[in-house]
């Protein structure tokens, strides 16, 4: 499982892999284990094209645990399906950017 992070100065960010023993995505599709730790890893990925990131070995699958609670695709009873996640920067806030709406739970709200 990929679990990548761009919240660089999140506690559990290293070299841009979640270290986090589980991770939470609320309904708003954040990162709700996001911690802000004492020191900011430099972001990097920025000189992506110059050099490739210093990126950290993928996580085993059965050590990730992930609850989201947001009406995505990859949410099966409250639990991420997906091959990984990656959280993004969008403003200040942690978000879940392989999030991909369900439209097929949004459609059974109005049957």
């Amino acid at each position: 499982m990929d679990l990548r992070c761009r919240k660089t100065q999140c506690l559990y960010n290293h070299k841009y892999t979640c270290t986090a023993k589980s991770i939470k995505i609320n309904k708003k599709i954040i990162c709700s284990t996001y911690v802000k730790g004492n020191k900011e890893e430099p972001d990097t990925s920025r000189f992506i094209f110059d050099r490739a990131p210093d990126y950290a070995p993928q996580r085993e699958s059965k050590t990730a645990d992930i609850e989201c609670c947001a009406n995505c695709l990859f949410n099966q009873n409250k639990c991420c399906e997906a091959n990984g996640i990656t959280v993004n920067s969008i403003g200040e806030k942690p978000y879940c950017v392989t999030y991909l709406q369900n439209d097929d739970k949004k459609d059974k709200k109005f049957d």
